[in-house]
């Protein structure tokens, strides 16, 4: 509500502007449509403005105050430029030509200190007597992509799930790492190459999902290979590398970075029985079928035993025959084998 009452008033503004814009004295001695063609001009700026509001939805905080501060350093430099050339200015006999010369300066450095600070403005630092404005990570750190587990693809299904929501950060070293396989003469790996870019696009494509293209060199970037730039970014940013490369794992706790390895999720989320493995459950109502039974694990796990229909209360034993993961919940079917002797009935 604030916002629309915020766009309202600047649209009041623009219109009270243009009528300012008719009513003055650089169109009284010219044509009568001149005044309305400004104003439908002053009204199309204001415009483009609000559309530009309200259709670039995702606007980066660090992008506009690197743009507003460039600002406000570039015109304190061009005042102070401009106080050093007094002297030559003075040389300058028309008034135009040295307001053509100011504007020059002005333009010339916000352009190179927004250029600047937009370039670097991971490492933007702005400081004041007794305050400093630093960066600083809040939230949710990083993501830093490894190429093994772009290939992999698993990434994609779990961002796709929306269980992390952190922002993923996709090195350009990386995607160079990544169209090299893809350019390679060995057709395995041509194809793995390929696979990765496919899922990169497809992490890309996906609104839900922040990604960013990290494309700065740092420093110490320099004759590292790329395991060590990877660590290396991630401790830059304060974030955690994922990967699936376990040397990579390794070197990453050495430096004190934290690791997301995707394989260690997966162990985590296996089954908690396999097919051939043997469980104990309390048979508790029929199933579906004629000759099924139903009962449920201590964490709500359904179980239907087939052929235990006969010993429903009763604590049956049953050889597992698979295990069903779906979102709504994991399902375990598996057959009666025995009825053990202390059953749990007392």
């Amino acid at each position: 509500m604030a916002l629309v009452i915020l766009r309202v008033l600047f649209l009041m503004i623009a219109i009270a502007l243009g009528v300012q814009v008719v009513r003055s004295d650089l169109f009284e001695s010219t044509n009568s449509f001149l005044p309305w063609l400004a104003f439908l001009a002053v009204m199309a700026g204001a415009g483009g403005v609000l559309a530009a509001d309200v259709f670039i939805r995702r606007k980066r905080l660090d992008v506009i105050t690197a743009v507003y501060f460039g600002a406000v350093i570039g015109l304190f430099l061009s005042y102070v430029l401009q106080l050093g050339l007094t002297p030559l200015m003075e040389q300058i006999r028309t008034p135009e030509v040295a307001e053509w010369v100011q504007l020059g300066l002005a333009a010339i450095t916000c352009y190179a200190s927004i250029s600047v600070l937009l370039q670097t403005r991971d490492d933007f630092r702005f400081i004041i007597p007794y305050v400093e404005f630093a960066k600083e990570m809040k939230g949710l750190k990083p993501l830093v992509l490894d190429t093994s587990v772009v290939i992999d693809g698993r990434i994609a299904d779990l961002v796709e799930t929306q269980a992390i929501d952190n922002q993923l950060i996709m090195p350009q070293f990386v995607i160079a790492e990544l169209q090299g396989i893809a350019d390679s003469s060995d057709k395995l790996k041509r194809g793995r190459g390929r696979r990765g870019l496919d899922i990169l696009n497809r992490l890309q494509s996906n609104p839900k999902v922040d990604v960013m293209i990290f494309d700065r060199e740092l420093p110490e970037f320099a004759s590292q290979p790329v395991d060590q730039k990877l660590v290396l970014l991630a401790k830059h940013l304060d974030g955690k590398v994922v990967t699936n490369d376990y040397n990579l794992n390794k070197v990453a706790k050495l430096h004190s970075v934290g690791v997301v390895n995707l394989n260690d999720i997966a162990n985590s989320l296996k089954p908690i029985f396999l097919p051939g493995e043997t469980l104990d459950v309390r048979l508790i109502k029929p199933g579906e079928d004629i000759r099924q039974g139903v009962g449920y694990l201590e964490d709500g796990t359904m179980v239907v035993i087939e052929g235990g229909r006969e010993h429903i209360g009763e604590v049956i034993r049953a050889n597992v025959t698979s295990v069903l993961q779906t979102s709504a919940g994991r399902m375990v079917f598996g057959k009666y084998e025995s009825t053990p002797t202390n059953n749990g009935n007392e």
